[in-house]
């Protein structure tokens, strides 16, 4: 069959549990709703699930999650009542991803006692994002932006390169002796958009764009992978894979290599993209 958008997913929280999607408007920052805030430390630093796992167990709504949703946003976590929290209007204060810096506005305080409770950590704030973050000009263009996202506005990976994936990391415990674990979920590498149809595993390397119902999307890089996705986000338990198996068959740079970055190709009208839509490569 002819490529086809098979899974769709927002993070409204940078870091937090995984929010599957039957549509989703795009904007030049990326999928409205798509990590517009996260949790930071004293510093103004990110925290993410790989210093603190209890995130992903973390739930954020939004009205793009849960159609008719009144609360800007709404958290939720196992054995706390849910808070909804509005979108700050105080001035903005310095923040960072990863070390790279940008604005955030600071939520009220009841978030933060709330993440306190939610995580075990005093000191961590909540902010909403304020102005995008300019990417890296090497593979972006003037004016490409980002809110909260490590790299890029978008990722995309392939079933088909996922279901290789699969075989390899079967075949790595069959020769270390091991019983093979079930196949890795996609959700291990948080994409937002999932494609599967009639394609070779990993094509996606050579992808210059794409076009998912209307909308066109610039392929720019792929995305090197962290030990984040060596972690369970039911569980919580870590293991070895993917990036060991990774690392032996998609290793380069110095880095692991699965799924694509993405960069909208929208301007003031937002497109929408949906499960279910084809998806037209450009090579």
């Amino acid at each position: 069959m002819n490529p086809r958008l098979v899974g769709l997913a927002v993070h409204p929280v940078k870091s937090t549990a995984i929010r599957a999607v039957a549509s989703a408007e795009v904007e030049p920052w990326g999928l409205v709703d798509d990590r517009r805030w996260m949790v930071v430390d004293g510093t103004g630093e990110c925290l993410t699930a790989s210093e603190e796992q209890r995130l992903f167990a973390v739930t954020a709504s939004t009205s793009s999650t849960d159609p008719g949703q009144q609360a800007a946003l709404r958290l939720s976590a196992p054995g706390l009542d849910p808070l909804d929290v509005a979108v700050p209007q105080g001035d903005p204060v310095a923040v960072t991803v990863h070390g790279r810096p940008l604005e955030g506005v600071v939520a009220d305080g009841g978030s933060s006692a709330w993440l306190r409770d939610a995580l075990g950590h005093d000191g961590l704030r909540l902010v909403h994002v304020h102005r995008a973050r300019p990417l890296n000009p090497e593979h972006s263009r003037p004016g490409d932006a980002t809110a909260f996202a490590d790299a890029y506005p978008v990722t995309l990976a392939s079933a088909v390169s996922l279901r290789r994936l699969a075989e390899w990391v079967a075949e790595t415990a069959v020769e270390r002796g091991e019983e093979p674990d079930a196949p890795l979920p996609i959700e291990r590498f948080r994409p937002n958009l999932v494609v599967d149809g009639d394609l070779e595993p990993f094509e996606e390397d050579g992808w210059t764009a794409v076009t998912v119902g209307g909308t066109r999307f610039r392929v720019v890089k792929g995305v090197d992978r962290c030990v984040m996705t060596t972690l369970d986000p039911v569980s919580l338990r870590r293991g070895h894979e993917p990036i060991r198996t990774l690392a032996r068959h998609r290793k380069r740079d110095g880095a692991t290599w699965f799924a694509m970055q993405l960069v909208p190709e929208v301007g003031d009208v937002r497109g929408v993209v949906s499960v279910g839509d084809e998806v037209v490569v450009e090579r």
